[in-house]
C-alpha cells in the first residue's frame, strides 16, 4: 500500500473512533456515561459521578476531530494531515496518560487491558499518520510538499 494510502487508512481509523464516542457522548451523555464502550462494560462511570456538562463536552471535542480528521482523509494535503494528526496527538496523550494512570479504576483485569491497548493502539495510529506525513515530503519538490502527501 502506498504511503498516501496508509495515511488514509490511518485517517479514516481515527474518524471512526470519533464518530463511536462523539454522537453517543453528545446527544446520549447519560447512556454513555452508564455504558461506554458497550458490550456490558462501563469505562466512563468507574471513573466518578456523572457530569453531564463534561460528558457533552467530550462529545464536542470527538465531533470537532471528526471534522477536521474527514477534511483531511478527503483531502490529504500534507499540512492538513500534519495539523489533524497533530490536534489528535494532543488531546490522546494526555488522555492516554490519565487512563494508564487510573487503569486500576475498572472493575476488571480484562477491562484494564482492553482499555489499555485500545487508547495506545489509537495514539499510535495518530503518531504513525504524522509521521508519514512527515516523511512524505522530505524527498519531494516544495510543490509536492504544499499539495499532497
Amino acid at each position: 500500500m502506498k504511503r498516501v494510502g496508509l495515511v488514509r487508512a490511518g485517517l479514516l481509523f481515527l474518524v471512526v473512533a470519533s464518530l463511536i464516542v462523539g454522537p453517543w457522548a453528545q446527544f446520549a451523555p447519560h447512556s454513555f456515561w452508564e455504558g461506554f464502550p458497550g458490550f456490558g462494560r462501563a469505562w466512563v462511570s468507574a471513573d466518578g459521578p456523572y457530569n453531564e456538562h463534561l460528558v457533552r463536552d467530550v462529545g464536542g471535542l470527538q465531533l470537532a476531530m471528526v471534522v477536521l480528521l474527514l477534511a483531511a482523509f478527503i483531502r490529504p494535503e500534507v499540512v492538513l494531515v500534519r495539523v489533524a494528526a497533530l490536534a489528535s496527538i494532543v488531546w490522546q496523550a494526555p488522555h492516554l496518560v490519565y487512563h494508564l494512570v487510573h487503569v486500576g479504576d475498572l472493575p476488571t483485569l480484562s477491562d484494564m487491558v482492553i482499555q489499555s491497548v485500545g487508547l495506545v493502539f489509537t495514539f499510535a495510529v495518530a503518531l504513525a499518520v504524522l509521521v508519514m506525513a512527515r516523511g512524505s515530503a522530505s524527498g519531494a519538490s516544495s510543490e509536492l510538499r504544499r499539495r499532497v502527501v
